[in-house]
C-alpha cells in the first residue's frame, strides 16, 4: 500500500491566490483537502462573519503560504521499496537479555574511540605545556572536563544523534538528510525509496516555518550554495577517513607505550615494531570482528570502563580530592593568564578527549538513538571523568611524571592485566573508526561520490555490518605509514586533532542547516548552537593547524588527495549522466521509426543494461543504426540494490512499457538484497525475467479490460495489420507493424513457426492480444537473450581546459576502468553478450 506523499510548501502572490479564489469555493476546498492544495487557517474561513476587517486584512497580504503535493514517478519510487523493507523492530516487546546485548555491542562498536583517550590526552597537553605547580593541573583538567561535556555530550549525544538519515549517521547521512528536503544535490539520478518518503502531516504557518521555507528557496535557488554543500561534505568525508587512518595508529602507538613503564629499559624502536605487529593482526581479521568476534568485544571494552573508573578512583583516595576542585572554570582562566600562548598551543591536546565524537554519529546505524544516549551519560561518561581525575590527582602529587601520565598511575599490583586490557581497549578502538569509515563510503558511494568498491554485508540480520577489503588494506598501509613515519604518541597526536576538528566543524555547519530547514527550531536555539560550538571549533582548529610542522602536514596530504579523488569522480559522473540526459532518444523518433524502429525485427530477447532508469538511452539508436536487425522484445534493464538482506524472486523485477502496445518494448527495474546472490546464472536471471514480463503483461490486460476505451493510455494504439515472412531456417521476421498482430498459434501449446496474412480487420480485444502476445514472448524466448551493454569512453571535448581534460580523460577514465558495474556482477557467457564502448564528449 503506497504512503501519502510528503506534502511541500511554496509562496503564492496575492494575485495567484485572487485567481484561485475566483475558480469557485466549494472546487478550492474539495482540492485542498483531496489533492493536498491551497491551506485556509482559521481566520481565512472567518472572513465571511467578520465582513469588512478581514477584507482589508487579506488586501494587506502581500503572499500566502499554500501546501502543495510533489510529482511522484511511482515506478521509480517502487524501485527502491519491496515489501520485505518494513520494519519491525518498534513493535517487538522488551526482552532483557537482548537489551543487555545491544548494550554491550554498543559499547563495543559506538564508544570503543572515545574510551581510549585517558591513554593520551595529558601526554600530548603536557608537552606543550609544562607543569609548574598544582594550578597548571586543575586548569588542564578543568579544559579537558568541559570539553568532554560539551563536544561528545551536549553536542552529540544531545543534539547531532537526532539529525539521522532513517537511523543512519555520519557526514553523509546529513547531506542526504538535506537533499531529500529540499532541491539541492548536484549528484544525477538519485532516487529515494518510498519508506523514505514521510506521511502526511499538517502543519500550521509559524514563523519558524516561513524562515524554513525561505532558507529552502535560497539553497534551491542558489548554484553557489550547492556547489559549497558539496564542497564540505566531500572535505568533511576526507578528513575523516584521515581521521579513520589516524586513530589505529595513535590508539595502539600510545597502548603500546605502556611497555616503557612497566620495562623500564624498553626502546621506541620495540614499541613501533609491536604496534605494527598488532595493527597487522588487527585488519587481517577485521572482517570476522565486523559480525562474528563483535559479541567478545562489549564484555571487554566493559571491563576497560571499568578499570578507567577503578583507577580513577584509587588515585583520588590515595592523593585526595583536591582535583574537584577542576569543575570550576574559573581554572581556565586562570590556565590561560599564566601563559596563553602555551595554554593555547595544548587546546589540540585536549581536543584528544573529545575524539571518537564523530564514531559515535557514525555508528549510529546498528543501534537505536537511546541505546547510545543512555550508554554515554550513565556508563561512558561517569567513568572517564573519574578516569581524568585521578591523573590529575596523581599530576599534582608527581608533578615531574608528565609522560605516560596513564601507566604511571596504575597501581603496580595491577599494572600487567590493565596493560593488555588497554591493549585490547586499543585495538577495539581501530576497529571501531574502521567500521565507522565503512560505513561512511557505503553513504558515499550510494551518493555517487566515490568509486564503486566491492561491499560484503558480514550479517544477514543487520544490514550495517559491512566490509569493504579494498579499503581495509589501503587503511592498513596507511596506517603503517603514519606509524613508522612519526613513530611517537606527540606527533601522530598533533594531526590527529586536524582530522578530528575538521569533521566537527562540518557537522555543526550541517546540523545548523538541518535546524533551520528541516526541525524549524526556534531562532535563538539555532544561534546559540552554532555560535557556541563553531567558535570553540575554530579556537581548538588555529591551534591544531599551529602544529602543521610536526605531523600534521602528512594528514593534509592524505585528505587532499581523498578529496581529489572525491571531486574527480563526481565530477566525471555527473557530466556522464548529463552526457547520456542529453543524448536520450525522444519519444516522438521512436514514433516515427514505428514498431518496426526502422529495421527488422528478428526474433529474440534483447536486454538492453544501461545506468538511466528513464527514457530510451542513447545506446540503443547505435545499436539501431549498427546492428542489420533488433531483437523482437527489447527490455531496458537497470540493475539496482535495496536496502533489504533479500528480494523474493516474486517481486525481483518490475516492468513498465515503452511507447505502445505493438513496439514490444519494457523498462525493468531488476532488484537485489544485500545478500543476494548476483552471480547467478544469465539462464536462471533470464527464466525470472521472462516470467515477471508474462506476469506483467497478463496484469495489465486485466486492468486494461477493467478500464473504459476512455481511460486507455494515450499512448495505446489500437492494433493494425501486420506482414510476417519466414526465413528458409524458419525464423519469423517482421515487415510491418504492429508485430504479429495477427499470428494465430496453430496449437494452444508452444507456437511453430509460420507465415500469417491478414484477412480481416483488426478488432481490438485485450484477450486475444493478451493470448498473442504471450505466445509471442515464448517464440523469443526460444530463440535466446542478448545483453546489450553500454559501457561508454567519456572524454573531455577539444575545446575544453586543460585540467578539465587532465581529469577526465585520465584520471576519471583511470577510476572507471577499475571500478564495478552491477550488470557485471552476473556470470554472462561471452556468444549472449555484446558490449559497445561509444566515445561520449562531455
Amino acid at each position: 500500500m503506497r504512503k501519502a506523499p510528503s506534502l511541500e510548501w511554496r509562496w503564492v502572490s496575492t494575485e495567484e491566490d485572487d485567481e484561485e479564489d475566483r475558480g469557485g469555493g466549494s472546487a478550492a476546498a474539495v482540492d485542498s483537502v483531496g489533492r493536498g492544495g491551497s491551506f485556509e487557517s482559521e481566520d481565512d474561513e472567518d472572513g465571511e462573519d467578520d465582513g469588512d476587517e478581514d477584507e482589508e486584512e487579506e488586501e494587506g497580504r502581500k503572499k500566502r503560504l499554500i501546501r502543495t503535493v510533489p510529482s511522484v514517478d511511482w515506478f521509480d519510487v517502487e524501485g527502491n521499496e519491496v515489501s520485505v523493507a518494513q520494519q519491525v523492530e518498534d513493535t517487538e516487546e522488551f526482552d532483557f537479555g537482548r537489551t543487555m546485548f545491544v548494550a554491550l555491542q554498543t559499547l563495543a562498536v559506538v564508544f570503543g574511540d572515545i574510551g581510549i583517550g585517558p591513554l593520551y590526552t595529558f601526554d600530548v597537553m603536557f608537552n606543550k605545556y609544562p607543569i609548574h605547580g598544582e594550578e597548571d593541573v586543575l586548569g588542564a583538567l578543568s579544559l579537558v572536563l568541559y570539553t568532554l561535556i560539551l563536544m561528545p555530550l551536549v553536542k552529540y549525544v544531545f543534539v547531532v544523534l537526532w539529525a539521522n538519515d532513517d537511523g543512519e549517521g555520519g557526514i553523509f547521512a546529513l547531506y542526504s538528510l538535506i537533499c531529500r528536503n529540499a532541491k539541492v544535490s548536484l549528484i544525477p539520478n538519485q532516487v529515494h525509496s518510498e519508506k523514505r518518503m514521510s506521511s502526511f502531516r499538517l502543519k500550521l504557518p509559524t514563523a519558524e516555518l516561513e524562515r524554513s521555507i525561505k532558507v529552502k528557496e535560497k539553497l534551491e535557488s542558489s548554484l553557489l550554495l550547492k556547489k559549497l554543500l558539496l564542497g564540505l561534505v566531500l572535505f568533511g568525508t576526507s578528513m575523516f577517513i584521515s581521521n579513520g587512518v589516524i586513530t589505529p595508529a595513535m590508539s595502539v602507538l600510545s597502548a603500546v607505550s605502556g611497555l616503557k613503564v612497566g620495562i623500564r629499559n624498553t626502546s621506541q624502536d620495540v614499541v613501533v615494531m609491536i604496534s605494527v605487529a598488532l595493527l597487522v593482526i588487527l585488519f587481517s581479521v577485521q572482517r570476522y570482528a565486523t559480525s562474528k568476534v563483535g559479541f567478545a568485544l562489549g564484555p571487554s571494552l566493559l571491563v576497560w570502563f571499568c578499570c578507567l573508573g577503578g583507577i580513577g578512583i584509587y588515585n583520588l583516595s590515595l592523593y585526595g580530592p583536591t582535583a574537584f576542585k577542576a569543575f570550576n572554570p574559573l581554572y581556565i582562566i586562570y590556565y590561560f593568564g599564566r601563559n596563553p600562548f602555551q595554554a593555547w598551543l595544548s587546546l589540540g591536546g585536549c581536543l584528544l578527549c573529545a575524539t571518537g565524537s564523530e564514531a559515535i554519529f557514525s555508528n549510529l546505524c546498528y543501534f537505536p538513538v537511546r541505546y547510545v544516549q543512555y550508554m554515554f551519560v550513565l556508563l561512558v561518561l561517569p567513568c572517564l571523568v573519574l578516569a581524568y581525575l585521578g591523573q590529575a590527582a596523581f599530576l599534582i602529587a608527581n608533578p615531574k611524571s608528565s609522560e605516560q601520565v596513564f601507566f604511571s598511575s596504575i597501581p603496580s599490583g595491577v599494572f600487567w592485566p590493565v596493560f593488555l586490557v588497554a591493549n585490547l581497549a586499543a585495538l577495539i578502538a581501530s576497529r571501531t573508526m574502521t567500521v565507522a569509515i565503512f560505513q561512511c563510503l557505503k553513504q558515499s558511494i550510494a551518493l555517487g561520490c566515490f568509486p564503486r568498491l566491492k561491499i560484503v554485508h558480514t550479517s544477514r540480520k543487520f544490514m550495517a555490518k559491512i566490509y569493504i577489503p579494498v579499503v581495509n588494506w589501503f587503511l592498513l598501509v596507511s596506517c603503517l605509514g603514519f606509524i613508522v613515519l612519526f613513530r611517537n604518541v606527540y606527533d601522530v597526536g598533533n594531526a590527529y586533532a586536524i582530522a578530528e576538528l575538521g569533521v566537527m566543524i562540518m557537522a555543526t555547519v550541517y546540523v545548523t542547516v538541518i535546524m533551520l530547514l528541516i526541525w524549524e527550531s526556534n531562532i535563538r536555539k539555532v544561534l546559540s548552537f552554532v555560535i557556541t560550538f563553531l567558535f570553540l571549533e575554530l579556537v581548538f582548529f588555529s591551534s591544531a593547524l599551529s602544529s602543521v610542522g610536526d605531523g600534521g602536514w602528512a594528514l593534509l596530504m592524505f585528505a587532499s588527495v581523498l578529496l581529489m579523488i572525491m571531486f574527480i569522480w563526481n565530477y566525471g559522473s555527473k557530466l556522464k549522466y548529463d552526457s547520456e540526459v542529453k543524448q536520450k532518444l525522444s519519444k516522438d523518433l521512436m514514433r516515427k521509426l514505428g514498431p518496426n524502429l526502422g529495421t527488422i525485427r528478428a526474433p529474440g530477447l534483447g536486454l538492453v543494461c544501461s545506468d538511466i532508469v528513464k527514457g530510451v538511452p542513447a545506446i540503443f539508436g547505435h545499436f539501431l543504426t549498427s546492428l542489420p536487425a533488433i531483437h523482437s522484445i527489447i527490455v531496458f534493464v537497470c540493475i539496482r540494490n535495496v536496502p533489504v538482506p533479500a528480494v523474493p524472486q516474486s517481486e525481483r523485477f518490475l516492468f513498465q512499457r515503452v511507447c505502445s502496445r505493438g513496439y514490444h518494448m519494457f523498462r525493468c527495474i531488476a532488484r537485489y538484497g544485500y545478500k543476494d546472490k548476483k552471480q547467478e546464472h544469465h539462464s536462471v536471471f533470464e527464466r525470472l525475467l521472462i516470467e515477471g514480463l508474462e506476469k506483467f503483461i497478463q496484469r495489465e490486460a486485466v486492468e486494461l479490460s477493467l478500464q473504459s476505451e476512455d481511460d486507455v493510455d494515450s499512448d495505446e494504439e489500437p492494433p493494425t495489420p501486420v506482414k510476417i515472412i519466414q526465413a528458409p531456417n524458419g525464423s519469423l521476421y517482421s515487415l510491418d507493424v504492429p508485430l504479429l498482430a495477427d499470428y494465430v498459434p496453430s496449437t494452444p501449446g508452444i507456437p511453430e513457426a509460420s507465415c500469417s496474412t491478414p484477412q480481416h480487420d483488426p478488432v481490438f480485444d485485450y484477450g486475444q492480444n493478451l493470448e498473442l502476445e504471450l505466445a509471442f514472448i515464448k517464440q523469443s524466448k526460444q530463440s535466446g537473450a542478448v545483453y546489450l551493454i553500454d559501457n561508454p569512453i567519456i572524454k573531455a571535448r577539444k575545446d575544453s581546459w586543460f585540467f578539465k581534460k587532465l581529469m577526465i580523460n585520465y584520471f576519471f577514465a583511470f577510476l572507471r576502468n577499475n571500478c564495478r558495474r552491477a550488470i557485471m556482477l552476473m556470470s554472462i557467457p561471452h556468444s549472449n553478450m555484446m558490449q559497445v564502448r561509444m566515445t561520449s564528449y562531455v
